[in-house]
């Protein structure tokens, strides 16, 4: 792990079946709430960066035909 603990995830897994099955359900739902959230910032990065890029004229719109016509070009 890259940060100040470094526990394997043995370890952590065994921490975490001591923990009354209450407080494993409340960490799953943290965990999960924190990976949406972080699924949700890189995508809103994604889109900023995309419309950013559409701006400058590097991109453009289309669908999959015209990628493949410019593709064969």
């Amino acid at each position: 792990m890259n940060n100040k603990w470094n526990a394997s995830f043995q370890e952590v897994l065994d921490i975490v079946e001591s923990l009354p099955e209450h407080q494993q359900d409340d960490l799953i739902d943290i965990i999960r709430r924190r990976r949406i959230d972080f699924k949700r910032e890189i995508l809103s990065e994604n889109i900023k960066e995309a419309r950013a890029e559409f701006a400058r004229g590097e991109i453009r719109r289309g669908n999959a035909n015209d990628l493949m016509k410019e593709i064969k070009e």
